[in-house]
């Protein structure tokens, strides 16, 4: 639809959230043994396991989920400037990406901090100039 072309890169920023998250679902079931799971089948709280990071991950992306998901609907379904709306779902999806990757493969919690400091940053951002459009 040609009034949602503008928001293009906000949009394929949903599109690639949309593949993500399943992606790590996926991975989040990969190498789990019986010792190292709870009872309700998830891994044991472990940070120096890689298992457990995945898992950690994925469920990680699932809580931001919702807020970026409804953030950047409103954003452009609002009207708000098409330029910061797809720098803001832009740059959110590079820092998630950059977390996964993170927290899956190292123990920097850190590092971790600030690249979900950026996206929880972004998906705030989009949710003011939403807000802003329309009141």
């Amino acid at each position: 639809m040609e009034q949602f072309a503008s928001y293009g890169h906000a949009i394929a920023s949903l599109a690639l959230w949309a593949i993500l998250v399943p992606v790590l679902s996926a991975l989040s079931t990969r190498g789990r043994t019986a010792e190292k799971r709870c009872d309700c089948g998830k891994p044991k709280r472990d940070y120096s396991d890689p298992v457990y990071r995945t898992e950690r991950a994925f469920m990680n992306a699932v809580e931001t989920s919702g807020p970026f998901v409804a953030a950047t609907l409103a954003a452009i379904l609002s009207g708000a400037a098409p330029f910061w709306v797809n720098l803001f779902a832009s740059v959110f999806i590079v820092a998630r990406l950059a977390m996964a990757v993170v927290h899956i493969r190292t123990e920097n919690q850190t590092l971790r901090s600030m690249t979900f400091g950026v996206g929880l940053l972004c998906s705030l951002a989009l949710a003011v100039m939403a807000l802003g459009a329309v009141l």
